[in-house]
This record gives C-alpha cells, sequence and structure tokens, in this order.
C-alpha cells in the first residue's frame, strides 16, 4: 500500500492517520498502550490511552500520567482511524489494538496468549488484513501443559517441602504471572508470602476486584519461623539474594516458558522449574494468526526470522519488526519493575 495503516519508526509503531504511536519505547505526544509491563508502557509520554483494566497498574508504576481510559471493544475516532482495545488474554487488562484506515484493518497483538488462566480476559481473535504479532516462543519445542496440571505440580513440591520444613520460594514476574499462580495454586497448603514489588501489584488488582487468596507481605520485620511451611512468591531478581536466604532452608523453583529448554533452570539455580509463561506457546501463535484471517504478518520480538520464514512457508506475507519489546526473559529486568 502507497499510505500504510501503521509505520515502523525509530520511535514505535505509528499511525499517521491518527497521529498516534502504540507501545513506544521513546517519549512522543499521545501513546495507545496495550498493557502495563515496562517494555510496552514506559515513561515520558504526553498522554496514554488504555484499557479501563490496564491504567491502574500504569498509575502505579509510571506515577502521575495523564491517562485516558476505554472500554474492551469500544471505537474510538483519532483523527482519520477507527481505534478500538480487545482483549489479549497475556495479564490482567492487557489488549491488542485494532486500527482501521480507509477499510483497511491492522492489528497490534502487543503480548498474548490464548489459553484463558482465569485471571485475565480470554483472547479475542480479531479479524485483520495486517497481523503484528509477537512470536516469544515461537519455535515447535515450545507447547504448553494446561495451568491446572502446572498448579498440582507446584501443589505437589510446596507439600513436600512443608512437610520437610524447608520454605517454598517461587520466582514469578510482579505483574500477571504472580497474580496468575496465586489463583490456580491451592492456599490451603500453606501461608504464602510475598515479595514487595509483588504484593503492591497485588493491591492494585484487588482494588479492581480480581479474586485472589490472602497473602503476607515480607518487611524487614517478619520472622520466617511465625511462618512454617510458607510459599514465598517473588521477583526473580530476589532468587539467591540475602532477600531469599533469611527463610533458611529452603527449595527454590521458577515459573516461566523458557523452562522448556534443557539446562535453564541450571541457569536461574533454581531446584525446580515449572513451564507456565503468559505469552502464546507455538500452537497458539499459529491458532491466532489464522483466526485473524491476514494475510500479510509482522513478527516482532521474539524468533523473528525463524518464524518469519515458517510463516512464508504456510502462504503468508511475513516479515519482521524491530522493536525494543522484550517478552519473557530469563534476567532481572524493567518488566519485574515495582
Amino acid at each position: 500500500m502507497a499510505d500504510p495503516v501503521l509505520t515502523f519508526t525509530d520511535r514505535g509503531i505509528y499511525c499517521p492517520a491518527a497521529d498516534v504511536f502504540i507501545d513506544p519505547w521513546k517519549p512522543v505526544d499521545r501513546a495507545l498502550i496495550t498493557h502495563g509491563h515496562a517494555d510496552h508502557a514506559r515513561p515520558g509520554m504526553g498522554r496514554y490511552l488504555a484499557t479501563d483494566g490496564a491504567a491502574p497498574v500504569m498509575r502505579h508504576r509510571l506515577g502521575d500520567i495523564a491517562i485516558e481510559t476505554v472500554a474492551y471493544g469500544e471505537t474510538r475516532r483519532i483523527g482519520g482511524a477507527a481505534i478500538s482495545f480487545h482483549p489479549a488474554g497475556h495479564v490482567p487488562g492487557s489488549a491488542q489494538i485494532r486500527v482501521e484506515v480507509g477499510g483497511e484493518v491492522w492489528v497490534v497483538s502487543g503480548d498474548y496468549k490464548v489459553a484463558p488462566d482465569g485471571l485475565s480476559e480470554p483472547f479475542e481473535p480479531i479479524r485483520c488484513h495486517t497481523f503484528i504479532t509477537e512470536c516469544t516462543f515461537g519455535l515447535p519445542v515450545f507447547r504448553w501443559d494446561s495451568q491446572n496440571a502446572v498448579a498440582a505440580q507446584i501443589n505437589d513440591w510446596w507439600r513436600a517441602n512443608a512437610a520437610e520444613g524447608r520454605a517454598t520460594i517461587l520466582g514469578a514476574y510482579a505483574l500477571g504471572k504472580a497474580q496468575r499462580l496465586l489463583s490456580a495454586i491451592d492456599a490451603s497448603i500453606g501461608p504464602i508470602l510475598t515479595h514487595g514489588a509483588v504484593e503492591n501489584t497485588n493491591e492494585v488488582l484487588r482494588a479492581q476486584g480480581l479474586p485472589l487468596p490472602d497473602t503476607i507481605r515480607v518487611t524487614p520485620e517478619i520472622n520466617p519461623k511465625d511462618h512454617p511451611g510458607a510459599l514465598v512468591l517473588a521477583t526473580p531478581s530476589a532468587l539467591g539474594t540475602a532477600w531469599a536466604r533469611k527463610f533458611g532452608p529452603a527449595s527454590t523453583g521458577f515459573a516461566s516458558g523458557w523452562m522448556a529448554l534443557r539446562g535453564v533452570r541450571r541457569r536461574r539455580a533454581a531446584d525446580r522449574g515449572f513451564v507456565l509463561s503468559d505469552h502464546a506457546d507455538w500452537e497458539g501463535l499459529n491458532t491466532a494468526i489464522a483466526e485473524t484471517g491476514a494475510e500479510r504478518i509482522f513478527a516482532t520480538h521474539g524468533y523473528t526470522q525463524i518464524f518469519r520464514r515458517w510463516l512464508e512457508s504456510q502462504g503468508y506475507d511475513a516479515a519482521i519488526v524491530e522493536t525494543q519489546y522484550e517478552g519473557e526473559t530469563l534476567d532481572p529486568d524493567p518488566v519485574e519493575a515495582p
């Protein structure tokens, strides 16, 4: 097309017809934000537009920002574009952003997963001509077990640790993964202690009405001996630190899609690895793309080269978009910032 609906700039994905950017990584006047993770919702924008569900955690993380909210499926006319937000299933409040200009429809996925988690708004496939998709786990090796199966593994590990007098320390991102785990595990096994960054996010989401079990914030004054058999939900950066060592004898685990790869658990120095991701696996990516009906696919943040070649072999017009989105990483990074 001579005038594409979206273009790709050094500041982010740009819609000329509306003069807005989607998840920009440099300061712009107006930003449409798919969700509150720090690689997508950055400080310094003049104005923000996000879903009702994403805005509270964005305010918590970014401070006093000028933010307007929109309901899922509500169409906003901005300049010459019709823009709407639709569930992405990634974390509570996350969205895909649909942009229509002159009858041409593009959808920016942000981050997404297609399997319902009981907490986030379920993924909604959106018909479009062009789909911009993440491919964090864009290899056939990445195929997720059910959430119930993973929760059962964690419960069994936690019970065994409690019976042997060890604390159970589980690493998970403060927004999304931690709350998903809280909603899935058996809270009757024992007390649940939380890192401050996790508990701060819990408080924001509880205020929005999300059902989470009772948790106890870890403070300098807390005595781990007062909470025998506890599950300690920590940010990834806290694992292996003095913060974690104060719980005494403990077994450490990490919940991530990367645990599907051999050797990754050793990299995190964890006793147990649980394969659980808030991103789509190989089948989820392919299902989501097929359900859009799009002929043109742009792949971003992930196994972009391999995934593009796969899409081309399936008959898609595929290309790569270079962005600064990080997806799910194993290293401490801004995504888990409080």
